[in-house]
């Protein structure tokens, strides 16, 4: 049985591109309305532009989720205009990719803030409202790096580790409540990320970000869904090959793969 959306109102960060940009447009196919937050106001405006002839509403607020309280800030606003989140998609987040002595820390700072921190405060922020609805769900983006070390990626592929064994800790809590909790991890996706933590950081073949939303949405549809699902049976069936082989084992291999493409 589908969830019906109609009527209420998703949260998706990272909104301005990539995944982010498509939860937008398939949620607001399904009727949801939108706050759409991230970054680049004139990314978020557009899209917003491309959303309202469907007939949903749709909010934008640009905000950067990594600095200090900036999960309640945007509560507090959302509560000052009325605004009650049944979705939240927490999909705002990057990657970089370097040996770790040569990692700017700062900017490791950041990924770890985004990737994690924001998570983390955001689901807080809205968790009762999602638990009081019994329409909507709380996904996360977390990546098929998340189910092995990864050499030259270390602080992203462990705060995608930390966003999965989160999320599946949600499902159980919530296992007797309306709310859909699910973590999807994507395989290479053609978004912007390649963009941003470099194109050797690809793995596998390219999946589109409509394929992939398309799979998080259907799973959540499902009378049994799991707590996290990977995208891409290649991808799939690779994230759970580790799981036979020891840690040592799995940290050479993907070590491997690394260091054929070095920074």
């Amino acid at each position: 049985m589908s969830i019906d959306y109609t009527g209420t109102t998703a949260l998706v960060t990272g909104a301005s591109a990539g995944l982010g940009a498509e939860f937008a447009r398939q949620l607001a196919a399904r009727g949801a309305d939108l706050v759409l937050v991230a970054r680049r106001e004139d990314r978020l405006r557009s899209l917003a532009d491309e959303l309202r002839p469907t007939g949903r509403t749709v909010t934008v607020i640009a905000a950067d989720l990594a600095a200090p309280d900036a999960a309640s800030q945007l509560a507090v606003e959302l509560a000052d205009r009325g605004i009650s989140i049944a979705t939240l998609v927490n999909n705002a987040g990057f990657g970089t990719r370097n040996r770790f002595e040569n990692e700017d820390a700062a900017r490791i700072a950041e990924e770890v803030d985004l990737n994690v921190g924001a998570v983390v405060d955001l689901t807080k922020a809205f968790y009762d409202q999602l638990q009081a609805n019994d329409r909507g769900a709380l996904i996360t983006v977390a990546s098929t790096a998340a189910y092995q070390p990864v050499p030259l990626m270390a602080v992203y592929g462990a705060t995608k580790a930390f966003v999965l064994s989160f999320t599946e800790a949600l499902w159980f809590e919530n296992r007797d409540r309306a709310l859909g909790v699910l973590c999807l991890s994507p395989g290479a996706t053609s978004t912007e990320f390649f963009e941003i933590a470099g194109e050797h950081a690809q793995v596998g073949d390219f999946q589109t970000p409509r394929q992939v939303v398309a799979l998080a949405l259907r799973t959540l549809d499902r009378r049994s869904a799991p707590p996290s699902i990977v995208s891409g049976t290649r991808n799939r069936a690779t994230a759970w090959s580790v799981r036979l082989v020891s840690r040592r084992l799995a940290a050479r291999l993907s070590g491997q793969v690394a260091l054929r493409n070095p920074v």
